[in-house]
């Protein structure tokens, strides 16, 4: 029996197969990649309040980046002063602080632990646990998403909450009381921890203490959940250290002061935390009468920093030298609203909201991506008391 004469593709004939059958891949996967895109603009936002206005708890939007179009979802959570939110690593479940001085007859805050519904943004309460101190200003989670770390303000204290499987908050794994004061006998009476965040490598835990003028690093066993051995940095006296943000590599902390608004930066060594001043810079007008420092950002570039003075209703943008990180004020802006508490910068790195607690108002501001500056946008929502923005990636 014959053979069929065997077929042969020229090598002209094969790189023209190979090139129609690429493209008929690339075209079937270009519908997803265009969906994957959008998506990576698109986000809920959440806004932590203070409920002794007319606030009922956690309020959500629904926010597109690319257009600069914010949807109210309206009250996504009803719980009582959450001042401060933190989402989990797999976005699931949302956390807050209830800053009360009361709970359950107990001279302490409390912690609340939600489900998060991504589709509709609504916020199911799990459970909530006495926060081991007095006005809980802060709350974060360390990098693996298993221990809620909480800044018990007034109460002087830190507590680390193991974060379960299913999102509720277990017993505390830690709890420890700072002591002393500082020199401002009004603001400094006591200690008073006003924010806690784990290291990139999540090693540390750092405290910014307004009431003592230092900042601690604390060793930080993530299988535990425990803090110990700190060591503490030395700020200057009477300016209240109250929140920092982080350099993507690790390199540079910037501080925020609140009783003289100042931007303190410090290099990093990350084997042993160790902080070393580099710079500080006031960055309110010299005839200020209102020193109430606030938040401090990075823009999703790390080319620039952001700081608010709640006090006289600015926030300033800082260009950052890459190699010193050392920064530089390139502008102070006059805010559409009053008492700038909190501010966020979305993670694409065109939009800052900025939340005003006393005008009742979140405004959001353009960003220049090429010099970090802000432009005002038009846009404005109006909420009551908000203290807090979260910006939470969808899907």
């Amino acid at each position: 029996m014959n053979e069929l004469p065997k077929f042969r593709m020229s090598p002209k004939r094969r790189k023209i197969t190979a090139f129609l059958f690429l493209a008929m891949i690339l075209l079937a996967a270009l519908p997803m990649w265009i969906r994957s895109a959008e998506n990576a603009r698109k986000f809920l936002v959440y806004i932590g309040t203070y409920t002794n206005t007319a606030s009922k708890g956690i309020y959500a939007y629904r926010f597109d980046a690319a257009t600069g179009k914010a949807e109210s979802l309206g009250l996504a959570g009803a719980t009582a002063q959450p001042s401060f939110i933190a989402i989990a690593p797999n976005r699931r479940f949302l956390y807050a602080v209830n800053e009360v001085e009361d709970y359950g007859g107990q001279k302490t805050g409390a912690v609340s632990a939600f489900a998060v519904n991504r589709a509709t943004g609504k916020l199911r309460l799990l459970n909530e646990l006495p926060s081991r101190g007095e006005d809980p200003a802060f709350l974060s989670l360390d990098s693996t998403g298993k221990s809620v770390l909480v800044a018990n303000y007034t109460g002087g204290t830190l507590a680390v909450f193991p974060a379960l499987a299913d999102g509720k908050l277990g017993k505390e794994s830690e709890y420890i009381q700072h002591r002393g004061a500082g020199p401002n006998h009004e603001r400094q009476d006591g200690a008073h921890p006003h924010m806690i965040v784990t290291s990139p490598d999540n090693r540390f835990a750092l405290v910014a203490d307004l009431g003592l003028d230092e900042v601690f690093a604390y060793h930080f066993d993530a299988a535990k959940g425990t803090l110990a051995n700190p060591s503490i940095t030395k700020v200057q006296l009477g300016i209240g250290p109250r929140h920092f943000a982080m350099s993507s590599d690790g390199r540079f902390v910037y501080l925020v002061s609140e009783l003289e608004p100042k931007i303190t930066v410090f290099s990093y060594r990350a084997e042993d935390a160790k902080l070393t001043q580099l710079q500080s810079v006031s960055f309110i007008p010299a005839n200020a009468s209102q020193k109430w420092g606030a938040e401090v950002q990075l823009g999703a570039s790390g080319k620039f920093l952001y700081a608010s003075n709640r006090g006289e209703n600015l926030i300033a943008v800082f260009a950052i030298d890459p190699a010193k990180g050392t920064v530089t004020q390139v502008q102070s802006v006059a805010l559409e609203g009053k008492t700038p508490r909190n501010f966020a910068l979305d993670p694409t790195g065109q939009w800052l909201w900025d939340a005003n607690q006393e005008s009742d108002s979140i405004v959001i501001y353009r960003v220049d991506p090429k010099t970090g500056k802000l432009t005002p946008s038009g846009k404005k929502l109006n909420i009551s008391s908000p203290t807090c923005v979260l910006f939470v990636a969808l899907p």
